[in-house]
C-alpha cells in the first residue's frame, strides 16, 4: 500500500505501520520505522492507556517516557475486544503495511484478529509478534519482561563484580535490542514482499537478540567447555581494560583492544618495562597480569585530575573516556555536534530535549516530526480518513469500541 508521500518525508513515507504494542519493544520498533517516515498510528484501549505513559517521572501529570516512545506517532484507541473495535482493527489493517503486536500468543485469535483474519483482509501485510519467549515452545504463554531474558540470556550471570551478585541493567535493555531487531525484521519482511507480493509473520522472541549481542559464549561453551565468569570491568581478552577514579574523584574508562594501545598507554603512565615483559605481546598474556596493569595505570590517574587524564591520552593516542552521567553527556562537545540529544518543540510542555534519530542518511534523512501525542487524539482523524461516517464513529463510542 503506497500512501502519498509528501517531499522530504522521509524514506519510508507511505509506509503504514500499526503499533498494537504497549510498554517497550515493540512500540520501540515502530518509532524506529516512524522516524524514518512511517505513518504510525498508535492504537491503544480507550480505557487502558500504554503503561509507557505512566513509568517513570511525569511532568504536570505527563508522562516524560511517553514523548520519547510515542514520537512521530497518531493516536487512537480501540477497544479489540468488540466486535466494533474488530471491524474496525480489520478496515485498518486493510490500508496499512505492517502491524506490531506483543499480547501473549492466542490473544489476538481469541479476538478473531489473528493471522488468517489479518492476511485475507489484506495479503500484503506483514505481522510483527514481539513476545518474551516466541509463538511456540514450552515457556511460550509464560509472560514474558526484558528483565527475564537478561536474566536467561546469561547477561546478568557475567556482570557484576567476582564476589558480587550477578547484575541486571538499570534500563530496558533485553526490550531495546529487541526493538533494533523487530525494526530490521520488519523491513526485511517488506523486501521479501517487494519481490514476492506476499506478506509473512515475523516471529521476534525477546529473550533471541540480547543472546545474539553476548557475543561468542554459546561456541566457546561448545568447543572448549568454557563459562564466562562475572570479571567486574576487566576483559578476559586485554588488559588494562577498567574505570580508574582521576584525582577530582571522577571516573575514567580505559581499553586497550589494541596492542600499540596498550604499550602507549603503559609509556604514558611512566612504566614502559611492562612492554617489554614477553606475556605483554597478546591480549590474553596482559589479562593475566590486570592486577599489576591496574595499579600502574590507576596510579597515575588518581595524580591527575579528569581533563588532564583526557589531554594527555589524546595526545599519546590512547583510547580513554570519561564515565559520564546525563549532564556530562547533555554536555559533551561532540554529541553536540552530532546533534545526538536534541530540541523538539511539544504543544503540552514546550521545548523538550531527547535522543535525536538513530542514524543519518546523507539523501533521505528521518526527522523527528512531533513528540508522543495525547490517548486518543488522532482517532476521529484517522476514522474519517478510512472513511467511517461522524454517526459510525459516534456508534463506535456508544459501544465501548473507541
Amino acid at each position: 500500500m503506497h500512501h502519498p508521500v509528501p517531499a522530504g518525508a522521509g524514506p519510508l513515507a507511505g509506509l503504514r505501520v500499526l503499533d498494537l504494542a504497549t510498554l517497550f519493544a515493540g512500540p520501540l520498533a515502530a518509532t524506529m520505522l516512524g522516524d524514518f517516515g512511517a505513518d504510525v498510528i498508535k492504537v491503544e484501549h480507550p480505557r487502558k492507556p500504554d503503561p509507557s505513559r505512566g513509568h517513570g517521572p511525569d511532568k504536570n501529570g505527563i508522562g516524560l517516557w511517553w514523548k520519547l516512545l510515542g514520537r512521530n506517532k497518531r493516536t487512537i484507541t480501540l477497544d479489540l475486544s468488540t466486535p466494533g473495535g474488530r471491524d474496525t482493527l480489520l478496515r485498518l489493517a486493510a490500508t496499512a503495511d505492517v502491524v506490531i503486536e506483543n499480547f501473549r500468543p492466542g490473544t489476538l485469535e481469541k479476538w478473531r484478529l489473528g493471522w488468517d483474519e489479518l492476511s485475507t483482509a489484506n495479503p500484503g501485510l506483514v505481522l510483527a509478534r514481539v513476545t518474551g519467549f516466541g509463538q511456540f515452545g514450552p515457556y511460550c504463554h509464560r509472560p514474558g519482561f526484558g528483565t527475564l531474558a537478561e536474566a536467561m540470556s546469561g547477561f546478568a550471570a557475567i556482570t557484576g563484580e567476582p564476589d558480587g551478585p550477578p547484575t541486571l541493567p538499570p534500563f530496558g535493555l533485553a526490550d531495546s535490542i529487541a526493538a533494533l531487531a523487530t525494526s530490521y525484521a520488519v523491513m526485511t519482511a517488506l523486501t521479501a514482499r517487494a519481490t514476492g507480493g506476499r506478506g509473512q509473520v515475523v516471529d521476534m522472541a525477546i529473550i533471541e537478540p540480547i543472546l545474539t549481542v553476548l557475543g561468542p559464549q554459546p561456541i566457546w561453551y561448545d568447543q572448549l567447555g568454557y563459562v564466562q565468569p562475572r570479571a567486574g570491568n576487566r576483559s578476559r581478552n586485554n588488559a588494562p581494560r577498567n574505570t580508574y577514579r582521576a584525582s577530582d574523584g571522577s571516573w575514567l574508562a580505559v581499553s586497550t583492544s589494541a596492542q600499540s594501545v596498550a604499550e602507549r598507554v603503559l609509556r604514558l603512565v611512566g612504566r614502559p618495562e611492562f612492554t617489554r615483559e614477553p606475556w605483554f605481546a597478546t591480549g590474553s598474556g596482559r589479562a593475566e597480569h590486570a592486577d599489576e596493569l591496574d595499579e600502574a595505570v590507576g596510579a597515575w590517574i588518581a595524580r591527575h585530575t579528569r581533563d588532564e587524564v583526557v589531554a594527555a591520552f589524546e595526545k599519546a593516542e590512547a583510547a580513554v573516556a570519561p564515565v559520564y552521567d546525563i549532564r556530562d553527556v547533555m554536555d559533551d562537545p561532540q554529541y553536540r555536534a552530532l546533534d545526538s540529544v536534541t530540541e523538539v518543540p511539544d504543544p503540552e510542555l514546550g521545548p523538550i530535549r531527547m535522543q535525536n534519530i538513530l542514524f543519518r542518511l546523507s539523501d533521505t534523512p528521518g526527522a523527528i516530526r512531533w513528540a508522543g501525542r495525547p490517548h486518543g487524539a488522532d482517532t476521529d482523524t484517522v476514522l474519517a480518513e478510512l472513511g467511517l461516517t461522524p454517526d459510525r464513529i459516534t456508534a463506535l463510542r456508544a459501544e465501548g469500541a473507541l
